[in-house]
């Protein structure tokens, strides 16, 4: 499937971080088994820019790891269809994403693993997040999305380690 993935890095990223995150959303849309092509935009940053992203769009004064933003209202399972592509481009447009380097590099120190583990991880997180899933409760949803994140990075052969 060709999915578009536009990159943009308001921060100093480690070189190939970007081929690295297109991988891994193509992966996460592969195993969700979204057949239309779709465009992401993902958003590297800092916590300054993502405390302000959050307050500006979701009124919450605070940083965060990352920011999901879909352009559907979707329930786990469904997918938007070439029905939803944009005409100009022939492309369904999935939403944007923001991820915290900083946030990243802070977590992947405490978990004890790798920076590259971490911003995949938070990557398949907000993918999923733009398909409909959710974790706002600490039940069955939440279960359902952790699930579908250890299989898509270990699919992808990305582990704690």
């Amino acid at each position: 499937m060709d999915h578009q993935i536009i990159f943009e890095a308001e921060v100093d990223v480690p070189e190939g971080l970007d081929d690295l995150l297109s991988n891994v959303i193509t992966a996460a849309l592969n195993a969700e088994q979204v057949e239309a092509p779709c465009e992401v935009n993902v958003l590297v940053t800092d916590d300054a820019a993502i405390h302000q992203i959050n307050l500006d769009m979701r009124d919450v004064d605070k940083p965060t790891d990352v920011l999901s933003f879909p352009m559907f209202d979707l329930n786990p399972g469904e997918h938007p269809g070439e029905e939803d592509a944009d005409p100009a481009t022939g492309l369904v447009p999935l939403g944007d994403m923001a991820i915290s380097l900083e946030r990243a590099r802070e977590q992947a120190a405490r978990f004890g693993h790798s920076v590259e583990r971490e911003v995949c991880y938070l990557t398949v997180h907000s993918v999923l997040h733009l398909l409909g899933y959710d974790h706002l409760d600490e039940g069955p949803m939440k279960e359902q999305m952790r699930g579908r994140e250890e299989d898509i990075l270990s699919a992808l052969g990305i582990t704690r380690e």
